[in-house]
């Protein structure tokens, strides 16, 4: 597997990154098969893991922190925020109090 330098940080990234997008009920509902695949990429020496707030309304955090229970010190995390997650003028966008928001709940679902 090929590692690149992440920026200035030091730390080495996989050259592919696990896109994790379709995990959950947009794209595969299960649980056990997504957590597979996520396994078979770090067993091939996959690190770099990127998944999003949005993707199946958090659901695909909750799968990648399954996942990675055990191994999350292995692998470089990426999540990101922005869009709705729900109705009304404070559910989505990039003000400060829907970033933390986010943020905390990112973390509880990933689990770190």
């Amino acid at each position: 597997m090929l590692y690149r330098t992440l920026g200035g940080t030091g730390i080495e990234v996989s050259a592919h990154c696990l896109g994790t997008m379709m995990f959950g009920s947009v794209g595969n509902p299960d649980h056990a098969d997504s957590v597979r695949v996520i396994h078979a990429a770090l067993d091939a020496g996959i690190n770099f893991v990127d998944t999003a707030d949005m993707y199946s309304a958090g659901e695909s955090e909750t799968i990648v922190g399954k996942a990675l229970k055990g191994r999350r010190d292995d692998v470089v995390l990426a999540t990101k925020v922005h869009f709705p997650m729900g109705e009304g003028p404070n559910r989505g966008g990039n003000s400060r109090r829907w970033i933390v928001k986010e943020v905390e709940e990112s973390l509880r679902r990933l689990g770190t």
